[in-house]
């Protein structure tokens, strides 16, 4: 009984995404980005020297200066003085 459990528990693990794009905040004060994702805008908070893995499928963010970049899931993010560069 529990194998038939466990094969699909690691079928499901396996094919989950195994890569998320990543945001670091720089900067010492709290930076917001506006992530857009399947259509739904959510705002993400980034404490200062905070990192974060979101969007694994691809994604629209808004940097906090206003500028908007289209990421795959792969890319790493870096907020610093206020603006948003990909790494």
């Amino acid at each position: 009984m529990k194998r038939p459990f466990m094969t699909i528990a690691a079928l499901l693990v396996a094919g989950a995404p195994a890569f998320a794009a990543s945001i670091v905040n720089r900067d010492s004060e709290p930076r917001t980005v506006i992530v857009t994702e399947g259509g739904s805008q959510s705002e993400l908070v980034l404490a200062g020297g905070e990192t974060v893995q979101f969007c694994p499928n691809g994604c629209f963010v808004t940097m906090p200066n206003g500028d908007r970049e289209a990421l795959t899931g792969t890319e790493a993010v870096e907020i610093d003085g206020g603006r948003g560069r990909i790494r």
